[in-house]
């Protein structure tokens, strides 16, 4: 979780002993340990109210579909470049190049004789 190793505790320890002093390390290290038990009741009753109020669904959830860590969107635009539309997609539009490069698209001509049109539900 915190990936410390034993020389990393050790080196914390010596400064914890060297910053707070032996009189009140003890006082600190209850205090600490009182913290992370909190957090850990926390997590726990989120967990089992989640789990109250889900139902039988929350079996049935794949917890690792919302781990952040797994998008990198290099990795998703890489795949979104290199698939390939489905056969029905490419059936619809057969001027659409194969070649992988995209026809630019055209854009939409304003007449400046014209009023700007408005949209009032987007102010």
């Amino acid at each position: 979780m915190l990936d410390v190793n034993g020389w990393e505790l050790i080196m914390l320890a010596v400064v914890g002993i060297l910053v707070l002093g032996p009189e009140r390390l003890p006082e600190y290290a209850g205090k600490l340990a009182a913290m992370v038990r909190q957090v850990r009741n926390l997590a726990t009753n989120a967990r089992s109210q989640l789990k109250d109020q889900m139902g039988p669904e929350f079996e049935d959830v794949d917890w690792r579909q919302f781990d952040p860590r797994q998008y990198d969107p290099r990795r998703i635009v890489r795949e979104a470049l290199m698939d390939d539309p489905a056969p029905d997609e490419a059936a619809d539009e057969p001027d659409k190049p194969q070649s992988g490069v995209m026809a630019p698209v055209p854009q939409p001509f304003h007449d400046p004789a014209k009023p700007t049109p408005w949209d009032a539900d987007a102010t």
